[in-house]
């Protein structure tokens, strides 16, 4: 059985900003998002992207997760009207 790496402020910091996607992507769908706030909220997904290790295989999948949720945000905010 693997075991689970100890929560550092860098990976649980990586792990908040690969759930944010999700969350920005149904707050615009559902108007309960300004874009404003959307663009900031993807902002700090970004920071927290740039922050990770490059030598922990752990933070690299949190930033392809990131990466990827970042994307369908980008085209959703673009074509976003608000």
């Amino acid at each position: 059985m693997s075991k689970i790496p100890e929560p550092t402020p860098i990976l649980n910091r990586l792990r908040a900003a690969a759930a944010l996607p999700a969350l920005i992507e149904s707050g615009l769908r559902d108007s309960k998002l300004a874009k404003e706030r959307a663009a900031l909220m993807a902002e700090f997904c970004l920071w927290a992207q740039e922050t990770a290790p490059k030598d922990d295989p752990i933070a690299a999948g949190l930033v392809r997760e990131i990466e990827d949720g970042l994307a369908r945000v980008k085209t959703l905010l673009e074509t976003f009207p608000g």
